[in-house]
């Protein structure tokens, strides 16, 4: 049991309705598709279903009804206020599972078999039909020092690229080269990698300190400092380096991909690649296309990732993308919760896994990521919405200067010492 004040919604209502509407929101936009939005989401966060899929299990109508109730009692949060599409979907009686069509449509009243659609992607090109994507892209850059760029790293090599590693200089080349040796000889022990392909792997990268050893590559994945400024300044310098038709990528989470694009002379030759971390176990990428971006660089980089038998997510160039646009406003909005002294973190959590099925309670998850960079990430989100909603939550900016940062300091939401 959880204790809470009497509120529109309680818990799991309050927080789970804001981020499905969200969800649909996202989707009316068509930034980006049904399945991408739900893929993202499991794949991304670990849940049981996507947003949309799940708006379909519990019912257009009955979303609809709890959506408006909590907006007009719960103080009129445009987070609550119902998507137009949700209300036109109710008034066409597509109501989900239990008529057959919604967000989805399905084998017969009440099914969980999803069947084709007019909705429906179509199949993707055949990587075969354009070229072989390992005869487009030979040799691959990874540009960082950090534990995303030796996941990365071991992504590529693992999967039959040629990679060269470039840091700030010999000593953090040995450090990332040692870091990436222990994880493949984890693989080894664990039994997911023989030590044939641990070794082939090994031979597979180049080390070095310089960015002119990216000159011949095919492509290039930053994943330095979350800095627009110092992102901007790597690919301008990139944009010199390397040879005509190197497609660049950057790995940010949340800043804008066109700025890092307009710094080249190659804005259509420029994507995101969103790995999760760890990069070698989230089966998970999101390929993040500005208005500038080549439909052929995107097909390219989508190839890409299923070559490294990940799942690629198709979207826009927006603030957060689709995991951290859905992901953080609801843990932000449960951290004004506990700011309000409306539940307390334990109880929250507990809501949220017992009542929901997540995999960690919100307060669980912030700590994991760090306090830091969760506020870095809703600022940024709150810098291109411009909704009070997406408003850091003023407790998490007074957490983070006291340098309550989480797991990683030992004291968050949680003490951990």
């Amino acid at each position: 049991d959880v204790t809470i004040n009497d509120r529109a919604g309680f818990i799991a209502n309050a927080l789970l309705f804001g981020y499905l509407n969200h969800a649909v929101t996202m989707y009316e936009g068509r930034y980006a598709s049904r399945e991408d939005i739900d893929a993202a989401m499991k794949l991304g966060c670990g849940l049981p279903m996507g947003p949309l899929a799940l708006m379909d299990l519990i019912g257009l109508d009955t979303a609809y009804e709890i959506l408006d109730t909590m907006y007009r009692r719960g103080g009129r949060d445009r987070r609550h206020a119902p998507a137009p599409l949700l209300k036109q979907m109710v008034t066409a009686g597509l109501l989900g599972r239990k008529n057959g069509r919604g967000f989805y449509t399905y084998e017969k009243a009440g099914s969980p078999v999803v069947i084709t659609d007019e909705s429906t992607p179509a199949p993707a090109e055949d990587a075969g039909a354009a070229g072989d994507i390992h005869q487009k892209i030979r040799k691959v850059g990874v540009v960082g020092s950090g534990t995303m760029a030796t996941g990365i790293i071991e992504v590529f090599a693992r999967n039959g690229y040629d990679v060269v590693s470039v840091t700030r200089g010999a000593e953090r080349s040995t450090t990332l080269s040692e870091a990436f040796k222990k994880s493949l000889a984890k693989g080894v022990i664990r039994g997911k990698l023989s030590e044939e392909d641990r070794d082939a792997a090994l031979a597979r990268v180049n080390w070095s300190a310089t960015l002119d050893d990216l000159a011949d590559v095919d492509l290039v994945v930053e994943a330095v400092v979350e800095e627009l400024s110092v992102k901007t300044a790597l690919f301008s310098s990139l944009d010199d380096i390397c040879k005509p038709g190197t497609i660049l990528a950057t790995t940010t989470s949340s800043l804008p991909v066109i700025e890092c694009a307009m710094a080249t002379s190659r804005p259509s030759e420029v994507v995101g690649l969103h790995f999760f971390n760890p990069a070698p176990v989230m089966g998970l990428i999101e390929v993040v296309h500005t208005i500038r971006t080549a439909p052929e660089t995107v097909e390219t980089a989508r190839a890409l990732v299923e070559s490294l038998g990940k799942h690629p997510v198709v979207c826009a160039d927006r603030a957060g993308f689709v995991v951290n646009a859905l992901l953080f406003p609801y843990l932000n909005d449960a951290v004004r919760m506990v700011e309000g002294s409306y539940a307390t973190a334990d109880d929250i959590d507990y809501a949220m896994k017992l009542g929901c099925g997540y995999p960690m309670g919100p307060f669980e998850l912030l700590d994991v990521i760090g306090l830091d960079v969760s506020l870095a990430i809703q600022r940024e989100l709150y810098l291109e919405m411009r909704e009070p909603g997406f408003a850091p939550a003023p407790l998490l900016e007074q957490l983070v200067t006291a340098g309550y940062l989480g797991r990683k300091v030992g004291r968050g939401f949680r003490d951990y010492r």
